[in-house]
Protein backbone atom coordinates (compact mmCIF):
# COMPACT_ATOMS: atom_id res chain seq x y z
CA UNK A 1 0.00 0.00 0.00
CA UNK A 2 1.01 3.65 -0.34
CA UNK A 3 1.88 5.33 2.96
CA UNK A 4 0.85 8.93 3.55
CA UNK A 5 3.43 10.65 5.74
CA UNK A 6 3.63 14.11 7.25
CA UNK A 7 7.05 15.64 7.88
CA UNK A 8 7.30 18.49 10.38
CA UNK A 9 10.25 20.73 9.49
CA UNK A 10 10.65 22.38 12.88
CA UNK A 11 13.25 25.00 11.93
CA UNK A 12 12.35 28.69 11.77
CA UNK A 13 12.75 30.12 8.30
CA UNK A 14 15.77 32.36 8.99
CA UNK A 15 17.84 29.48 10.39
CA UNK A 16 16.73 27.07 7.69
CA UNK A 17 17.77 29.57 4.99
CA UNK A 18 21.09 30.30 6.72
CA UNK A 19 22.03 26.62 6.75
CA UNK A 20 20.77 26.08 3.21
CA UNK A 21 22.99 28.89 1.90
CA UNK A 22 25.95 27.10 3.47
CA UNK A 23 25.05 23.88 1.66
CA UNK A 24 22.85 22.04 4.16
CA UNK A 25 19.72 20.23 3.04
CA UNK A 26 16.63 21.78 4.67
CA UNK A 27 15.50 19.49 7.48
CA UNK A 28 12.10 18.73 5.97
CA UNK A 29 13.64 17.89 2.60
CA UNK A 30 16.29 15.74 4.27
CA UNK A 31 13.70 13.64 6.08
CA UNK A 32 11.48 13.45 2.99
CA UNK A 33 14.38 12.16 0.91
CA UNK A 34 15.21 9.52 3.51
CA UNK A 35 11.61 8.38 3.86
CA UNK A 36 11.13 8.01 0.11
CA UNK A 37 14.49 6.26 -0.27
CA UNK A 38 13.40 3.70 2.32
CA UNK A 39 9.77 3.60 1.14
CA UNK A 40 9.76 4.69 -2.54
CA UNK A 41 5.97 4.73 -2.96
CA UNK A 42 5.32 6.90 0.11
CA UNK A 43 3.53 10.20 -0.36
CA UNK A 44 5.18 12.85 1.84
CA UNK A 45 3.91 16.29 2.76
CA UNK A 46 6.12 18.83 4.58
CA UNK A 47 4.83 21.52 6.93
CA UNK A 48 6.80 24.28 8.66
CA UNK A 49 4.88 25.29 11.81
CA UNK A 50 7.57 27.70 13.06
CA UNK A 51 6.84 29.98 10.10
CA UNK A 52 3.08 30.31 10.47
CA UNK A 53 0.50 31.01 13.16
CA UNK A 54 -1.48 27.83 12.46
CA UNK A 55 0.51 24.60 12.74
CA UNK A 56 -1.56 22.73 10.15
CA UNK A 57 -2.47 24.21 6.76
CA UNK A 58 -6.16 24.65 5.96
CA UNK A 59 -7.73 21.39 4.90
CA UNK A 60 -4.97 19.24 6.42
CA UNK A 61 -5.87 16.91 9.30
CA UNK A 62 -3.51 14.67 11.27
CA UNK A 63 -5.89 11.75 10.86
CA UNK A 64 -5.27 11.63 7.11
CA UNK A 65 -1.64 10.54 7.60
CA UNK A 66 -0.30 7.10 8.44
CA UNK A 67 2.65 8.63 10.30
CA UNK A 68 4.19 11.92 11.41
CA UNK A 69 7.94 12.55 11.30
CA UNK A 70 9.65 15.41 13.20
CA UNK A 71 12.98 17.01 12.31
CA UNK A 72 15.52 18.76 14.49
CA UNK A 73 15.37 22.51 15.12
CA UNK A 74 17.35 25.49 16.35
CA UNK A 75 14.50 26.41 18.68
CA UNK A 76 14.64 25.83 22.44
CA UNK A 77 11.74 23.83 23.73
CA UNK A 78 12.04 25.01 27.33
CA UNK A 79 11.65 28.68 26.32
CA UNK A 80 8.04 29.20 27.40
CA UNK A 81 7.97 32.66 25.78
CA UNK A 82 8.51 31.35 22.23
CA UNK A 83 5.23 30.85 20.38
CA UNK A 84 7.05 28.93 17.64
CA UNK A 85 7.99 26.26 20.17
CA UNK A 86 4.66 26.25 22.02
CA UNK A 87 2.79 25.84 18.74
CA UNK A 88 4.75 22.69 17.96
CA UNK A 89 4.24 21.21 21.41
CA UNK A 90 0.50 21.68 20.91
CA UNK A 91 0.73 20.03 17.49
CA UNK A 92 2.44 17.01 19.06
CA UNK A 93 -0.27 16.83 21.72
CA UNK A 94 -2.87 16.86 18.96
CA UNK A 95 -0.98 14.03 17.25
CA UNK A 96 -1.09 11.98 20.44
CA UNK A 97 -4.82 12.65 20.79
CA UNK A 98 -5.40 11.69 17.15
CA UNK A 99 -3.66 8.36 17.65
CA UNK A 100 -0.74 9.17 15.36
CA UNK A 101 2.35 7.04 14.91
CA UNK A 102 5.23 9.52 15.24
CA UNK A 103 8.99 9.50 14.84
CA UNK A 104 11.46 12.28 15.55
CA UNK A 105 15.13 13.08 15.98
CA UNK A 106 16.77 15.64 18.28
CA UNK A 107 14.09 18.36 18.68
CA UNK A 108 11.64 15.59 17.79
CA UNK A 109 12.67 13.59 20.86
CA UNK A 110 12.28 16.65 23.04
CA UNK A 111 8.86 17.35 21.48
CA UNK A 112 7.83 13.76 22.21
CA UNK A 113 8.67 14.24 25.88
CA UNK A 114 7.43 17.80 26.38
CA UNK A 115 4.04 17.12 24.77
CA UNK A 116 3.47 14.21 27.17
CA UNK A 117 4.47 16.09 30.37
CA UNK A 118 8.17 15.33 30.35
CA UNK A 119 10.83 18.00 30.93
CA UNK A 120 13.65 19.33 28.75
CA UNK A 121 16.58 21.51 29.83
CA UNK A 122 19.90 22.78 28.53
CA UNK A 123 22.33 19.89 28.85
CA UNK A 124 24.50 20.71 31.89
CA UNK A 125 27.39 18.91 30.19
CA UNK A 126 27.18 21.28 27.23
CA UNK A 127 26.71 20.66 23.54
CA UNK A 128 27.04 17.19 22.08
CA UNK A 129 28.25 17.65 18.54
CA UNK A 130 29.48 15.74 15.55
CA UNK A 131 29.41 12.12 16.63
CA UNK A 132 27.68 10.68 19.68
CA UNK A 133 29.92 7.90 20.91
CA UNK A 134 29.34 4.88 23.10
CA UNK A 135 25.56 5.05 22.88
CA UNK A 136 24.35 1.97 24.72
CA UNK A 137 21.02 0.23 24.46
CA UNK A 138 19.17 -0.17 27.72
CA UNK A 139 17.71 -3.55 28.64
CA UNK A 140 14.40 -2.36 27.21
CA UNK A 141 16.14 -1.01 24.12
CA UNK A 142 17.72 -4.35 23.30
CA UNK A 143 14.28 -5.85 22.72
CA UNK A 144 12.44 -2.80 21.38
CA UNK A 145 11.38 -2.80 17.70
CA UNK A 146 12.73 0.74 17.15
CA UNK A 147 16.27 -0.56 17.63
CA UNK A 148 15.94 -4.05 16.17
CA UNK A 149 19.19 -4.80 14.35
CA UNK A 150 21.15 -2.10 16.18
CA UNK A 151 24.45 -2.98 17.83
CA UNK A 152 24.36 -2.91 21.66
CA UNK A 153 26.87 -0.02 21.54
CA UNK A 154 27.01 2.33 18.58
CA UNK A 155 27.80 5.82 17.25
CA UNK A 156 25.47 8.36 15.62
CA UNK A 157 25.72 11.80 14.04
CA UNK A 158 24.45 14.51 16.37
CA UNK A 159 24.15 18.22 17.20
CA UNK A 160 22.23 19.43 20.24
CA UNK A 161 22.43 21.68 23.29
CA UNK A 162 19.23 20.59 25.04
CA UNK A 163 18.21 17.24 26.49
CA UNK A 164 15.31 15.42 28.08
CA UNK A 165 15.79 15.66 31.84
CA UNK A 166 12.59 13.95 33.02
CA UNK A 167 10.82 11.21 31.13
CA UNK A 168 7.06 11.57 30.77
CA UNK A 169 4.60 8.98 32.06
CA UNK A 170 4.14 5.93 29.84
CA UNK A 171 7.61 6.28 28.36
CA UNK A 172 10.54 3.90 28.04
CA UNK A 173 14.24 4.80 27.96
CA UNK A 174 15.84 2.85 25.11
CA UNK A 175 19.42 4.19 24.80
CA UNK A 176 21.83 6.46 26.65
CA UNK A 177 25.46 7.59 26.79
CA UNK A 178 27.69 9.61 29.11
CA UNK A 179 26.98 12.87 27.31
CA UNK A 180 23.18 12.63 27.21
CA UNK A 181 21.03 10.48 29.48
CA UNK A 182 18.18 10.05 26.98
CA UNK A 183 19.43 9.11 23.53
CA UNK A 184 16.37 7.13 22.46
CA UNK A 185 12.90 6.60 23.90
CA UNK A 186 9.34 5.55 23.27
CA UNK A 187 6.45 7.67 24.53
CA UNK A 188 2.80 6.67 24.63
CA UNK A 189 0.19 9.35 25.27
CA UNK A 190 -3.51 9.55 24.50
CA UNK A 191 -4.12 7.15 21.62
CA UNK A 192 -0.76 7.84 19.99
CA UNK A 193 2.83 6.72 20.26
CA UNK A 194 6.18 8.29 19.44
CA UNK A 195 9.56 6.67 18.77
CA UNK A 196 12.42 9.16 18.97
CA UNK A 197 16.19 9.59 19.07
CA UNK A 198 18.20 12.50 20.42
CA UNK A 199 20.76 11.81 17.67
CA UNK A 200 20.13 12.21 13.93
CA UNK A 201 19.67 9.01 11.86
CA UNK A 202 18.87 11.24 8.87
CA UNK A 203 22.29 12.97 8.92
CA UNK A 204 25.29 11.97 6.88
CA UNK A 205 28.88 13.24 6.99
CA UNK A 206 28.09 16.15 4.66
CA UNK A 207 25.22 17.49 6.76
CA UNK A 208 27.33 17.40 9.94
CA UNK A 209 30.22 19.07 8.12
CA UNK A 210 28.04 21.98 6.99
CA UNK A 211 26.77 22.59 10.53
CA UNK A 212 30.35 22.48 11.78
CA UNK A 213 31.48 25.12 9.29
CA UNK A 214 28.50 27.38 10.03
CA UNK A 215 29.04 27.17 13.79
CA UNK A 216 32.84 26.92 13.84
CA UNK A 217 33.39 30.02 16.01
CA UNK A 218 30.71 28.95 18.48
CA UNK A 219 32.00 25.38 18.66
CA UNK A 220 35.48 26.68 19.42
CA UNK A 221 34.15 29.02 22.11
CA UNK A 222 32.36 26.06 23.69
CA UNK A 223 35.59 24.06 23.75
CA UNK A 224 34.58 21.39 21.27
CA UNK A 225 37.47 22.41 19.02
CA UNK A 226 40.66 24.20 20.02
CA UNK A 227 40.08 26.85 17.35
CA UNK A 228 37.55 27.74 14.68
CA UNK A 229 40.22 26.68 12.19
CA UNK A 230 40.25 23.25 13.79
CA UNK A 231 36.48 23.01 13.32
CA UNK A 232 36.85 23.90 9.65
CA UNK A 233 39.60 21.31 9.26
CA UNK A 234 37.40 18.61 10.83
CA UNK A 235 34.51 19.62 8.56
CA UNK A 236 36.77 19.32 5.53
CA UNK A 237 37.79 15.82 6.55
CA UNK A 238 34.12 14.89 6.97
CA UNK A 239 33.39 16.20 3.49
CA UNK A 240 36.19 14.04 2.09
CA UNK A 241 34.69 11.05 3.88
CA UNK A 242 31.30 11.84 2.39
CA UNK A 243 32.86 11.88 -1.07
CA UNK A 244 34.79 8.66 -0.41
CA UNK A 245 32.84 6.64 2.21
CA UNK A 246 34.98 3.53 1.66
CA UNK A 247 38.23 5.35 2.47
CA UNK A 248 39.46 3.35 5.47
CA UNK A 249 42.20 5.87 6.25
CA UNK A 250 39.66 8.66 6.72
CA UNK A 251 37.38 6.53 8.90
CA UNK A 252 40.35 5.60 11.10
CA UNK A 253 41.45 9.25 11.29
CA UNK A 254 37.94 10.27 12.38
CA UNK A 255 37.56 7.21 14.64
CA UNK A 256 34.27 6.20 13.04
CA UNK A 257 32.80 2.73 12.66
CA UNK A 258 30.13 1.10 10.51
CA UNK A 259 27.29 2.32 12.73
CA UNK A 260 27.67 5.75 11.09
CA UNK A 261 29.59 4.86 7.93
CA UNK A 262 27.05 2.34 6.62
CA UNK A 263 23.75 3.82 5.41
CA UNK A 264 21.69 0.79 6.39
CA UNK A 265 23.06 0.70 9.93
CA UNK A 266 22.83 4.48 10.36
CA UNK A 267 19.14 4.59 9.40
CA UNK A 268 17.85 1.42 11.12
CA UNK A 269 15.57 3.43 13.42
CA UNK A 270 13.70 5.13 10.58
CA UNK A 271 13.38 1.87 8.65
CA UNK A 272 12.01 0.09 11.72
CA UNK A 273 9.50 2.89 12.33
CA UNK A 274 8.31 2.73 8.72
CA UNK A 275 7.90 -1.03 9.02
CA UNK A 276 5.72 -0.60 12.09
CA UNK A 277 3.65 2.11 10.40
CA UNK A 278 3.16 -0.10 7.35
CA UNK A 279 2.04 -3.04 9.45
CA UNK A 280 -0.50 -0.88 11.28
CA UNK A 281 -1.75 0.65 8.04
CA UNK A 282 -2.20 -2.83 6.51
CA UNK A 283 -4.24 -3.61 9.61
Amino acid sequence: MTLSLLVVDAYPDEDRQHLAKAGATPAGDLFSALLTRLEPTAEVEVIRPADVTSALPDGVALEQFDGVCWSGSTLTIHDSTDDRARRQVELARSAYSAGCASFGSCWGAQIAAAAADGTCIANPKGREFGVSRQIQLTEAGRSHPLLEGKAPTFMAYTSHLDMISRLPPRSTLLASNDATDVQALEVKSGRGWFWATQYHPEFDAHEVAVICRVRAEQLAEEGLFATAGGAHEWAGTMERLHAAPDDDQLSVELELDESVLDFDQRTIEVRNWLQRVKSLADG
